[in-house]
């Protein structure tokens, strides 16, 4: 027994839970939700990251800047791009975030961001942790939020992911022990669990949602896990009206596919890893990875971003122009919502319904023998102003 490996593995674990009690003080003395309607101007950078994000990104800044161009004219929103995100600055910096970028980035209230590589072990970078995951730790932005519907397949699901604990976020502080031992750490909180559960019953009770549930694999990870649905259980004591179950994840991936139990699902809770798998099998259903968008909120900021990855494939191969901009257009809808702008989000998921599924006039192949993503977009916003937006609708939901 090696008792010098034993005690650095200690020491290791020792520092990660002051770093996690200090964060904890910081969760429970946090302020409460901003007011987005008394902040004026309110400033929304976009965060364009690198590979494909740097093209999808444009084109969700200039329908942003489209829906919201009174706004911006009469200097009550301002938009702008934030630098410094790409895979190589952040390389150089040997941060997830560069200082310069972080303190930037906290002068905006809301972003919107496309997607940023991620090292992983082999790759030519330094091994950085995640920009998404660096990201919502400095932010507080505890809630991944991602909806996914397909009215005429009877599916209106809303995944409530908690974005700040979990494996992702003691993934980069894990331990090879010895030669033959590897850790890795997973982490759950009473606080973080309780606001992440309570986010998701208040929605319900917003949005006359009838059904809250719980994803975890309790049965099996005990400590961390149990925490969580225990503490699901005891929030949902406060929103009486509101049906509650639990699923494990393993069978829950397979009653999404499910034809005769999908519908029952509403609104989901998870931790951060599962809320991570099973959104992305969900995303499926409504096209793939690159239809759908995301929020994470946090008290007093938010970021909105698209959830598939940045595609170096397609820049080296010249195909980045052909990539759907449709997921962070889709974010762009939700910021919008998020921020009070109700009516522009509608028209504008609404237009990404017909374009997407209903009327396909073009279609993105991400090469080219499919629609750039500028004529896509053009596509887009040309659905936005017409005046057969609603009656198109009602037609693809009634399929």
């Amino acid at each position: 027994m090696d008792k010098a490996a034993i005690a650095r593995a200690t020491e290791h674990f020792g520092k990660l839970l002051e770093v996690q009690m200090k964060r904890m003080e910081r969760v429970k003395a946090a302020p409460d939700w901003i007011d987005y309607s008394k902040v004026k101007p309110l400033k929304i950078g976009i965060l364009a990251g690198d590979g494909i994000g740097v093209y999808i990104a444009a084109e969700s800044k200039r329908v942003l800047e489209f829906l919201l161009k009174d706004e911006v004219k009469a200097g009550t929103v301002i938009i702008k791009n934030i630098e410094g995100l790409t895979i190589e600055n952040r390389a150089a910096h040997k941060k997830a975030i560069p200082d310069d970028v972080l303190a930037e980035i906290k002068e905006y209230q809301i972003t919107l961001k496309g997607p940023t590589t991620t090292p992983r072990k082999g790759d030519p970078w330094p091994n950085i942790e995640s920009c998404n995951v660096a990201l919502r730790k400095e932010l507080d932005l505890f809630a991944n939020v991602r909806p996914i519907r397909i009215p005429k397949q009877g599916i209106d699901w809303i995944f409530f992911r908690e974005n700040t604990e979990d494996l992702y976020a003691l993934g980069p502080y894990g331990i090879d022990v010895d030669a033959d031992i590897s850790i890795d750490f997973k982490l759950i909180t009473g606080p973080g669990s309780d606001r992440i559960c309570r986010l998701a019953f208040e929605h319900a009770k917003k949005n006359n949602r009838k059904k809250v549930t719980c994803v975890t694999k309790a049965n099996v990870v005990k400590t961390t896990d149990g925490r969580f649905l225990e503490n699901f259980y005891r929030i949902a004591k406060d929103y009486p009206g509101i049906e509650v179950d639990d699923w494990y994840i393993d069978i829950m991936t397979a009653k999404l596919v499910d034809e005769k139990r999908r519908r029952d699902f509403q609104v989901m809770v998870l931790p951060n890893l599962y809320g991570d798998i099973l959104t992305d099998e969900a995303a499926e259903f409504q096209g793939g990875v690159g239809t759908a968008g995301s929020a994470n909120i946090g008290k007093q900021f938010a970021m909105f971003e698209a959830i598939h990855g940045s595609a170096p494939r397609m820049v080296t191969e010249g195909r980045a122009q052909y990539a759907d901009p449709c997921s962070m257009i889709r974010a762009a809808a939700m910021l919008l919502g998020h921020v009070g702008y109700p009516e522009k989000s509608r028209k504008l998921e609404m237009a990404l319904d017909i374009t997407g599924q209903y009327e396909k006039k073009l279609a993105i192949t991400g090469r080219n023998t499919g629609a750039t993503g500028k004529a896509f977009t053009d596509y887009i916003m040309e659905w936005i102003v017409s005046p057969k937006l609603q009656a198109a609708w009602e037609g693809y939901v009634k399929g």
